[in-house]
């Protein structure tokens, strides 16, 4: 690890703990600040770059492995045929419909199902 990541990562690090300490106290920013001696300006910009470093961190994580709890297992999903399909069914006779079923066809079957 360089040196300029890790004097980031101390600074972030700090600043975390700054504005936590901020939050924790229940001052608004602007009296925490005042009574702190901090600029807002430095306290927004680090708070911002703490949004961005966190930010970072979640989109490089797997969120559907995050999201499985220890102990389990997650299965692949199977991919599901999504035609709409039509299922008749007289007696022992069943029949599938499709949008790319013949009409034609289907006519002629249904007056045979009808004459039986």
């Amino acid at each position: 690890m360089n040196t300029r990541k890790v004097a980031e990562e101390y600074r972030l690090s700090k600043w975390a703990g700054i504005i936590q300490e901020r939050k924790s106290s229940g001052k608004s920013v602007k009296d925490f600040c005042f009574d702190s001696d901090i600029s807002m300006s430095a306290y927004f910009y680090w708070q911002r770059k703490l949004r961005e470093t966190a930010c970072e961190k979640i989109e490089n994580t797997n969120e559907y492995t995050e999201m499985v709890p220890a102990g389990w297992m997650q299965l692949a999903t199977e991919q599901q045929n999504k035609t709409a399909t039509i299922e008749i069914e007289i007696g022992d006779c069943r029949i599938n419909v499709n949008k790319e079923t013949d009409p034609a066809l289907l006519k002629q079957v249904c007056l045979m199902l009808r004459s039986l």
